[in-house]
């Protein structure tokens, strides 16, 4: 993504025709992004939009000494993080009981990993409990440190790490699982 520092001035300029020019060279990077914390397709396009409109209205902010797609990217995230504050608000106490029993299907787990697309990658995080779900991604898809991710999303930075340990063997279990079925049904 390549965006012009004379796009950015006309932005600010609040110029339409440049503000829409920046959204089409936006659009996917920000989606992508969005769609890793979003439960649905609806939400997502919802998310990049309030997204998008925080970017426009902090142009002014940003600084040249930093690449845009960097600077952009963060800005998503905060949004992103501030929408799940909200609606953590208004959910009450979720139990989540998890099935933790061990399969000895490593090979079938293997071919079934290997086999899987990110859409289907995609399915089993969203899976995870919603702050899980965010402490994964913010890890390990977008590489923040247990420290930024504790202030980003107000917890400590042992929460920030259970909550990754968490997920990662809530994943192998249905991992696990995928590959018990996939075993079934070869047999």
């Amino acid at each position: 993504m390549n965006v012009e520092v004379d796009l950015i001035t006309a932005c600010i300029r609040k110029e339409r025709k440049a503000q829409y020019e920046l959204y089409k060279l936006t659009y996917r990077y920000l989606m992508s992004i969005c769609i890793r914390y979003s439960k649905s397709y609806e939400e997502a396009q919802e998310a990049l939009n309030t997204g998008f409109m925080k970017i426009l209205s902090n142009l002014e902010k940003y600084q040249s000494n930093i690449p845009f797609k960097a600077w952009i990217r963060r800005v998503q995230i905060n949004v992103l993080i501030d929408e799940y504050r909200k609606q953590k608000k208004h959910i009450d106490n979720i139990k989540y009981v998890e099935d933790f029993e061990e399969l000895p299907v490593a090979a079938a787990l293997n071919d079934a990993i290997a086999k899987m697309d990110v859409e289907e990658i995609h399915k089993l995080i969203v899976q995870l409990p919603p702050m899980s779900q965010k402490v994964f991604n913010l890890y390990v898809i977008d590489g923040f440190e247990h420290k930024e991710i504790a202030g980003m999303l107000g917890i400590s930075e042992g929460t920030s790490k259970w909550h990754l340990h968490s997920s990662r063997e809530q994943l192998k279990v249905m991992l696990n699982k995928m590959a018990f079925a996939v075993k079934s049904l070869l047999l």
